[in-house]
């Protein structure tokens, strides 16, 4: 009884960022797959490697839905009218918008889940590294558009301002043909000339180090929108 409470109240939330199809969401990257397998069957000499998958078929759509996610989970409910509500939750409104982040990457993994299967039943087997890497880039950019969108009180300057940065972190790694370690992409897979323990270095500094990023982003966001004054005069 307890789960099933649970789930009813994991759905209102759901319902309430994304509207009564929100189930849909999670199939939206397999047009990306559909795209990438329709662009490969054109040209024959391209190809799509094991190693490229957590950036290619797995990355980039999930970023783009996490994007649309943390855009909608505080600074939604400036556009809907309703973050006055958010404030008389019992117990503090960042327990509605922590539920808003779970139920995100909830979605997300499913997300993954369907795009790994599809990935590695009709186009290449890849590493396990991948799954993990892409669910780190998607929810990195799903903290940072959250962020950006409270601060700005607005979802689309947020979004705006958080595929900038998408696109500058694809320029400086030449669109993961260049791994550096601080990108939320990164991916040893692809790193070549290097110690194996050096990679080992590297890999275990960008998690960690990106977990600490994204807690520090949800912490931001989170003071700025208890500024409860601030946030319901400018909204």
């Amino acid at each position: 009884m307890v789960l099933w409470r649970d789930l009813r109240f994991m759905r209102l939330i759901l319902l309430s960022m994304f509207g009564r199809k929100f189930w849909v969401l999670p199939m939206l990257p397999l047009l990306w797959l559909g795209f990438i397998a329709l662009a490969v069957g054109l040209d024959p000499n391209e190809m799509i490697r094991a190693e490229e998958v957590l950036g290619t078929l797995l990355g980039i759509p999930m970023t783009v839905l996490g994007i649309y996610f943390g855009m909608r989970i505080i600074a939604g409910e400036i556009e809907d009218r309703s973050l006055e509500v958010a404030y008389t939750v019992p117990g503090g409104s960042h327990r509605l918008w922590l539920l808003k982040l779970w139920g995100g990457f909830l979605l997300l993994l499913t997300a993954e889940i369907i795009l790994a299967t599809f990935v590695a039943s009709l186009i290449t087997f890849f590493p396990f590294s991948a799954i993990y890497g892409a669910m780190q880039a998607s929810f990195f950019y799903m903290a940072l558009s959250m962020a950006m969108s409270t601060l700005f009180r607005n979802e689309i300057a947020g979004a705006v301002f958080t595929i900038s940065i998408l696109a500058f972190n694809g320029l400086i790694t030449d669109f993961g043909e260049n791994q550096l370690p601080i990108s939320p992409f990164w991916n040893p897979e692809m790193v070549t000339g290097a110690d194996v323990t050096e990679v080992f270095a590297w890999s275990v500094q960008n998690r960690v180090g990106m977990i600490l990023v994204i807690c520090g982003m949800i912490s931001l966001a989170f003071m700025r929108a208890n500024r409860r004054e601030r946030m319901l005069t400018d909204s």
